[in-house]
């Protein structure tokens, strides 16, 4: 979406891109960290433009792009700034839980509503950032420069390869809050994007019956689905397809190959869809996890007024909803999965809904 530079001087640019490593920073235990949250620690207020993007600035590291699981609204004390300055060197740079590409977005929106040229400077090294780890397929990793396994994957999960191709997008297509950009640049945008494309119409799964949608995690040489953690098997992922979908759904005039693919998609969610059942959260002794707490668990109720649901994740080939416990295992119900990860991960989801029913059928009605 985009901003008027008056629209973002008033309201200053949206910090939602930022929630989710934020709660991952407050919420969830992670000891490794280089630098830990403080009980009730403040948040700067979204108009707040300035002391966030300084925020950004600071915790930007050397290679342009950005740490993890960190609050970039947080109200930091002197002791966390000396914390993450002391560590600008580092390479712990990715874009896992939303991480990376929103702040390149902020800086840029930053960069409007204030003329600030160090936030302009900032942003456009996070831009050669992006560049730069993108695989010559167009795949992006979860991790870059460094990683193991896991982090070298084509990642959907957590919003990882559309988010960086969203933002690409914006500045390939000069976008209010790009039109600052570099010729040069904004052809290397171009580029990337066309990369990427290509790379998401050949990775989409297909069944039996004909393509279906996109995993969490692809193999970033074979471009076949596979798993991450433990309990993330190969899958089919409704909520990533409907991120992919979406970003063709940008494209002005769609190629046939992304218009066979989106067609596909939303057939594949409308099929895949559930009902009769809700996800109900219901009162249990509190328990201490390694990551989290929990005075809850998760249940699957009969519901015959309920919404659609979706299953985080299904099995190809067969369509089955698929879960596991950190141990790995397969199973076909949310029953058998254990506590720590009934309560510790999210197995539902209800985005595609909206695309499926309403979003989708609009757009395609206009689209030739």
């Amino acid at each position: 979406m985009f901003f008027s530079a008056a629209i973002l001087r008033a309201a200053g640019p949206d910090t939602a891109g930022f929630r989710d490593s934020a709660h991952h920073w407050r919420n969830i235990n992670q000891p490794e960290r280089i630098m830990q949250a403080q009980p009730n620690q403040p948040a700067y207020a979204p108009g707040q433009v300035r002391e966030i993007a300084e925020n950004l600035l600071l915790f930007q590291r050397a290679n342009g792009g950005w740490p993890k699981d960190y609050d970039m609204l947080a109200v930091l004390t002197e002791e966390q700034k000396k914390q993450i300055r002391d560590t600008r060197a580092n390479e712990d740079t990715s874009y896992d839980n939303h991480t990376t590409h929103p702040q390149v977005d902020y800086l840029a929106r930053a960069f409007v509503a204030t003329g600030e040229a160090a936030y302009r400077e900032a942003c456009g090294r996070g831009l050669e950032f992006m560049l730069a780890s993108q695989y010559p397929n167009g795949g992006i990793p979860q991790w870059w420069p460094k990683g193991g396994t896991i982090a070298k994957r084509i990642t959907f999960n957590d919003g990882v390869m559309m988010g960086v191709l969203n933002v690409l997008k914006d500045a390939a297509d000069g976008a209010p809050h790009f039109a600052w950009l570099a010729p040069a640049q904004r052809a290397r945008c171009v580029e990337a994007v066309a990369r990427g494309t290509a790379c998401l119409l050949k990775m989409q799964i297909k069944d039996a019956a004909g393509p279906t949608g996109w995993g969490q995690q692809h193999d970033e040489q074979t471009l076949e689905t596979v798993g991450a953690r433990t309990f993330e098997l190969p899958c089919v992922s409704p909520a990533d397809t409907v991120e992919v979908v979406r970003f063709f759904m940008r494209h002005a005039t769609p190629s046939p190959g992304m218009l066979r693919a989106a067609d596909a998609a939303v057939a594949w969610l409308a099929k895949a869809r559930l009902t009769g059942i809700r996800v109900e959260r219901v009162p249990a002794p509190p328990a201490e996890f390694f990551r989290h707490k929990a005075d809850f668990d998760v249940v699957v109720v009969p519901d015959p007024k309920a919404p659609p649901l979706w299953a985080r994740t299904y099995e190809p080939g067969t369509n089955r909803p698929i879960f596991a416990s950190r141990d790995g295992v397969k199973v076909y119900s949310l029953a058998e999965v254990d506590r720590e990860r009934r309560t510790g991960s999210g197995w539902y989801v209800t985005t595609p809904e909206r695309l499926v029913s309403r979003d989708y059928p609009a757009w395609r009605a206009k689209v030739k």
